[in-house]
């Protein structure tokens, strides 16, 4: 999987150019691997960029203003949407990427599991001794019907 993020090499804004910076940085000291795709000098990827976020993330002039994020070929969101995913601490599923090993996130995911499995274990437990009561219920009815029978 192939991160792009979608930057402009010679912005006149010092937002746009802070708000590159602070996810090329953050991508960086995560360790993420991904491509840093220039719209200012390459009109290709300006192009693919603009038509590739969706029509609900587009500001309201319709054309979307770096840095865009994708994973591949899927739109992860942009700057605001990054920033809500780092102070969640969520970066990794909004790029839609598996935790590293030993991380937080990764612990928590695994802990996740541990419950889902314990719970699922729980559940079959139950199920089986409620198969073995109604058994149980059916052989004794079983019995009862041929005593009666007997008598």
């Amino acid at each position: 999987m192939v991160i792009k993020v979608f930057l402009a090499s010679s912005s006149g804004s010092t937002a746009i150019k802070k708000k590159q910076q602070d996810v090329v940085g953050f991508l960086e000291a995560l360790k993420v691997d991904y491509t840093p795709l220039d719209i200012a000098c390459n009109e290709e990827n300006r192009m693919w960029m603009r038509q590739n976020v969706p029509e609900e993330k587009k500001p309201t002039n319709g054309i979307p203003l770096p840095p865009q994020i994708f994973n591949e070929e899927s739109y992860c969101g942009d700057y605001e949407t990054f920033f809500d995913a780092k102070e969640d601490n969520s970066v990794y599923a909004f790029l839609g990427l598996p935790p590293p090993p030993g991380s937080k996130q990764a612990r928590a995911q695994e802990e996740e599991q541990e419950e889902a499995d314990e719970d699922r274990e729980e559940e079959e437990l139950q199920s089986e001794e409620e198969e073995e009561l109604r058994q149980l219920e059916e052989e004794e009815g079983l019995e009862e019907t041929q005593e009666e029978e007997a008598e």
